[in-house]
């Protein structure tokens, strides 16, 4: 059992108003792993009014040297409870051990480190000179400042990925934050609360509320004047909605959505076999909203891509879903709710003509939880839903091309551009990779979302960049001053 997830308002741990609690449900069981604080709309309100007084009535924005040191003190924290974030990213987020030490923990680790790093690349202030206007000389400078009090909302998926962004950008920034966990994995949003108790962080400066009834607490973080800048990683629909929310105080927003990104083969890519095996969508059963899970291969090899995706998923039948083995990277779905999402776009697939090559059922075999098999389509159009719409489950996607162009217009096809992959040539990968419309594209492998990089989408996708000094700069305002000096 995990413990029990509380609230963190203000600078006091504590339980919800009430002692209300709701289940926290493992998926690799679908029992009860643990309970947690089913926040109010009075303790959220109390959050919000907390992040507000901080923000307005200290001196943390403007204390750069002393709010850096005070954030590297909770990362490392953090960092020094590594192992216990793993078992909690494993028993709540379902995490194979595999993804729980990689993406899910030593991802959001290193991340914040790199964010620390960044923070020295802020230009707090700029001289501009003095320039001569009107008949007269004014000294010009431009300075950054924190917008002010910042709602996270984050998802399942990778919640400390997610939450380390969000949270540790923000504070960095000068901002104070309320953090609203992802009900599916309250915990992990919780135990920052724990590490920024430790680390001494000012009361009010960062506040975490958990609860069971994520509507009413976004709609509360979204709609409420006191609330400067809503950060927010989820579903496209969600960030529709919060824009509207946000618009009658004109709350500036950052959004992070969804995604349907396009695994690009081209026909000159070495190691063409082992490529295009390695576009299954399997690591953390494929929940994740940069994961390429349309595979796009020239049509003069499209038989031996499908014979090789065959072979692939055949081998990989038994070497998911195991929660002790090192090697796993493929668990089950986070909820019951998800599962039955993933397997009605099953359903979907089959009925618009697609072929079912590998997978397409619940598995039964690997305990109670929430566990479907890996799964690939081909003989797959563009067109079809299970091509445009985002799964979020372990499901790929095969779609063949003609030349270059085709490749190109097929992977741009799409409401989404959050990320993509190239392979082939570099010269001609990197070609094709700048003509896609995405944020963040892998040419042969290589690393395109790290820590201090900048990462967000195009179209549909989001707006605004996370990660990196631009993740900073999101919650910054910037000031003209001019000083009239003749």
């Amino acid at each position: 059992m995990l413990p029990e997830a509380k609230l963190y308002i203000d600078g006091k741990l504590r339980r919800a108003a009430g002692d209300k609690t709701y289940d926290n449900i493992g998926p690799w069981t679908g029992e009860v792993v643990g309970k947690a604080a089913d926040a109010s709309a009075e303790d959220i309100d109390e959050a919000i009014a907390a992040a507000r007084r901080a923000f307005d009535t200290t001196d943390w924005s403007h204390q750069h040297q002393q709010r850096f040191e005070l954030v590297k003190k909770f990362c490392g924290i953090m960092q020094a409870n590594r192992e216990k974030l793993v078992q909690i990213a494993r028993l709540e987020a379902g995490s194979a051990i595999g993804a729980a030490f990689r993406a899910q923990i030593d991802g959001a680790l290193n991340g914040a480190k790199d964010l620390l790093e960044c923070h020295a690349k802020v230009s707090w202030e700029k001289d501009l000179g003095v320039k001569n206007e009107y008949g007269f000389d004014t000294k010009r400078i431009v300075t950054q400042e924190a917008v002010g009090v910042v709602g996270a909302i984050t998802p399942w998926n990778v919640p400390l990925y997610v939450n380390v962004g969000k949270v540790v950008a923000a504070l960095l920034a000068g901002c104070t934050v309320v953090l609203k966990p992802a009900p599916d994995t309250p915990l992990m949003g919780a135990i920052m609360g724990e590490f920024a108790h430790e680390a001494g962080l000012p009361p009010g400066v960062f506040n975490v509320i958990t609860s069971g009834h994520a509507a009413m607490a976004g709609e509360m973080l979204t709609r409420d004047p006191r609330v400067d800048l809503i950060s927010f990683t989820g579903s496209t629909a969600v960030g529709k909605l919060i824009m509207q929310n946000g618009a009658p105080s004109l709350k500036r927003v950052f959004l992070e959505l969804g995604g349907k990104s396009a695994y690009l083969v081209l026909d000159d890519c070495p190691n063409f076999p082992m490529v295009v095996a390695s576009s299954m969508v399997v690591f953390h059963a494929g929940q994740g909203c940069a994961y390429p899970t349309r595979l796009l291969v020239p049509r003069s090899r499209y038989q031996e891509a499908v014979k090789v995706l065959e072979m692939a998923y055949a081998g990989f039948a038994s070497k998911w879903g195991k929660f002790e083995e090192p090697s796993c990277i493929m668990g089950p779905l986070i909820s019951k709710r998800q599962l039955d999402r993933v397997m009605g776009y099953i359903e979907i697939g089959k009925q618009e003509g697609a072929r079912l090559l590998a997978g397409g059922k619940v598995a039964t075999d690997k305990g109670a939880g929430f566990f479907m098999e890996p799964t690939c389509f081909v003989d797959v159009d563009n067109k079809m839903r299970i091509a445009q719409e985002e799964i979020f489950g372990p499901v790929l996607v095969v779609i063949p091309y003609e030349d270059d162009e085709d490749a190109i217009r097929i992977a741009n096809d799409s409401i989404y551009g959050l990320g993509g992959a190239v392979w082939g040539s570099t010269p001609r990968a990197l070609a094709v990779a700048k003509r896609i419309k995405a944020g963040a594209l892998s040419v042969n492998g290589g690393m395109s979302i790290t820590g201090d990089l900048p990462f967000g989408g195009y179209k549909q996708s989001g707006m605004g960049r996370e990660w990196g000094v631009e993740g900073i700069e999101e919650f910054l305002e910037t000031k003209a001053i001019g000083i009239r000096v003749s």
